[in-house]
């Protein structure tokens, strides 16, 4: 059963077919799997091997092409008629003879699209510069153009069920910050608590069944909190670490991303002294939200908080976020920094991270909102404080156990 009906997916694609038509595509081609998709339904973890989603300009469905194994699941998982599903076969798969273009220019070629123009995903993860130049050896008389992100802005703005399955996600996001930090203990072993981590991720609450996040819970601890984006390794914690947990609850491939600081025991100066800072700027930010905004004035409002303070951030605040795939789960559109003039518009849907990076340490405490029609709304109602653990369990039985 498809996760939205099928008005939804053609409104999608109409939507796609103006972006086209504006600039001059005859032929789109789609690599990127979260924009595969959001225009068919298509979800498996295929993504490995090469594959595409042609949607052609005067044509009523686009065709999906793929590897012969995954065929069955295009048909099985997609609105799309079984004679726009084509496969090539498995001779193709990490082939130093053969490539998965050959098969997919030559196709376009039969179909009567040697000619057009056509746009690819330049700047794609899943597509390999050698991809490129193999369509281009097997499209001659094609027209070649950069369309790189053409289907990522028609996904900017959400419809209510991409919102509603974005509350289900939000409501497994902070069932698994719950879990994970309040077994955050000195003794305990980080890679056990990102285990723990990832399974209530998975398993979501009793009420929905979580899916695999795009990017992996991230859970720098003590010095390593200066540095964002590393993961888990096997060392115990310590009693004054303080740990950056960053995680996303994920359900239908749409994200909700949340991020909280923990310190075990008594937190350092600086952490108390830079919290309150970040949680002002914070809820100055999303006090501040509201539609017609660009992204940009919205920064502006958390960089003149942070300098009342003596404090620059270089990055960005915050990014589109919503349906994605490893390795990222944000939409690679509007960002929130300086000088971005996308304008907010309601079910525009962020995720605001305002986190600080020194030489020995770091704070995380960020929030996903939506815009409303008059303001935002955040997700997930978390409380928005530095997180102080007791160092050890208390055992009744008298002691401490690590």
């Amino acid at each position: 059963m498809l996760p939205f009906d099928l008005f939804e997916y053609q409104s999608r694609l109409t939507k796609t077919k103006k972006r086209m038509e504006e600039k001059g595509i005859d032929v789109l081609l789609v690599t990127d799997p979260a924009n595969m998709n959001y225009l068919t339904g298509y979800d498996a973890w295929s993504f490995y091997v090469h594959q595409m989603l042609a949607v052609i300009i005067d044509e009523p469905q686009p065709l999906w092409i793929g590897r012969y194994q995954d065929a069955k699941g295009a048909r099985t998982k997609t609105w799309l008629h079984e004679e726009n599903v084509y496969a090539y076969p498995d001779y193709y798969v990490h082939s130093a003879i053969h490539h998965p273009m050959d098969y997919i220019g030559q196709k376009l070629v039969d179909l009567g699209h040697g000619k057009k123009t056509i746009g690819v995903e330049m700047d794609n993860y899943y597509f390999s510069a050698k991809a490129f130049i193999q369509l281009q050896n097997n499209l001659p008389n094609a027209r070649f153009i950069d369309a790189d992100l053409l289907v990522n802005y028609v996904r900017l703005i959400k419809s209510e069920q991409e919102i509603n399955y974005m509350k289900r996600a939000a409501m497994i996001a902070e069932h698994a910050m719950y879990k994970g930090t309040e077994s955050i203990r000195a003794g305990m072993r980080e890679c056990d608590i990102a285990a723990q981590i990832y399974y209530y991720m998975l398993s979501g609450t009793e009420e929905y069944g979580g899916d695999y996040p795009a990017i992996v819970p991230l859970l720098p601890t003590g010095e390593n909190t200066a540095i964002p984006h590393l993961t888990w390794t096997e060392r115990s914690f310590q009693e004054g670490d303080a740990v950056i947990v960053e995680l996303a609850g994920c359900y239908k491939r749409y994200h909700v991303p949340l991020a909280r600081t923990v310190s075990i025991g008594n937190p350092s100066e600086d952490l108390q002294r830079v919290t309150p800072i970040v949680v002002e700027g914070l809820e100055e930010v999303l006090d501040a939200v509201k539609p017609g905004m660009t992204c940009g004035e919205v920064e502006e409002v958390w960089r003149k908080s942070l300098k009342k303070h003596g404090i620059e951030k270089e990055a960005r605040l915050g990014y589109s976020v919503g349906l994605n795939y490893p390795p990222d789960w944000g939409e690679h559109t509007a960002s929130i920094r300086a000088r971005d003039t996308t304008v907010l518009q309601p079910n525009m849907t962020f995720h605001l991270i305002p986190g600080l990076w020194f030489d020995k340490y770091g704070i995380e405490i960020s929030e996903s909102f939506r815009v409303t029609e008059d303001g935002c709304e955040t997700f997930t109602n978390y409380p928005r404080d530095l997180m102080i653990k007791d160092p050890f369990i208390i055992n009744p039985h008298g002691g401490k156990i690590s």
